[in-house]
């Protein structure tokens, strides 16, 4: 049976996905669809990439551009007018340019070709929205004005989060972005935020980053059966590491 599985944000944590791809038995006949953030935080972001870039040999993958993504791009084609790199370096960026000392510039080349190819959102044939973090404008992803918020918004995930479930949804109270898809899923705000540490569900948005980058799980959802698998926390598996703690 063909299904489609969702990958909330990985953080550089290779031994985390392959727990997860395990886990779920993922097979060549699934859809794989990645939120993005595949890198910063711990140690094995050059590695992460490669093992997306064989998974699109083998089955259809979907992968969506994170803003650490962006981040890293910019830092690999020299585009450093556009990081604090004080600030990416607190937030997982120097375990990240740390691997890349032992990357060999015809990997980087691939890297680089990988992160200008991701996409800025996906939207299925059943209406069901997948983007890195959000959007804000009310008519939906077609008409964002700042392409950049697909990867930098929270406050899709705040509203969703912050909602009167009293409120109809056909109530003119009701926000209008949570009545365009009958679906979001999203990363980038991590549920360890409100002490989760499993896909949330808050009005149509699923929130499936769980912590990867700090002491949660990644997580593996099938978006038909809303079953979810997940690896161990990563601060267990890269005991000696601190990754974005």
């Amino acid at each position: 049976m063909k299904r489609t599985l969702v990958i909330g944000d990985i953080h550089g944590g290779l031994r985390a996905l392959h727990q997860v791809l395990e886990r779920a038995n993922v097979a060549k006949s699934d859809t794989l669809i990645f939120l993005g953030d595949y890198v910063d935080g711990w140690s094995q972001s050059p590695q992460v990439i490669d093992l997306l870039l064989d998974l699109q040999k083998q089955q259809n993958c979907v992968f969506i551009r994170g803003n650490h993504d962006e981040l890293l791009l910019n830092w690999l084609t020299n585009n450093n007018e556009n990081i604090d790199e004080s600030m990416w370096f607190k937030h997982g960026g120097e375990a990240t340019i740390t691997a890349y000392d032992k990357v060999s510039e015809a990997t980087r080349d691939k890297h680089i070709e990988f992160l200008q190819s991701l996409e800025d959102y996906y939207l299925d044939d059943e209406n069901r929205l997948f983007v890195h973090a959000g959007f804000t404008n009310m008519n939906g992803v077609l008409y964002e004005y700042f392409p950049k918020l697909f990867y930098w918004d929270r406050t899709l995930w705040e509203t969703a989060l912050a909602l009167d479930t009293t409120i109809e949804k056909t109530s003119f109270l009701y926000p209008r972005r949570l009545t365009l898809y009958n679906e979001i899923y999203i990363g980038h705000t991590p549920v360890t935020r409100i002490e989760q540490t499993i896909p949330i569900q808050k009005a149509c948005v699923w929130n499936i980053d769980t912590g990867a980058a700090f002491m949660g799980p990644l997580t593996i959802f099938d978006v038909d059966s809303k079953a979810f698998w997940q690896s161990e926390p990563l601060h267990n598996l890269y005991f000696d590491e601190k990754g974005r703690n």
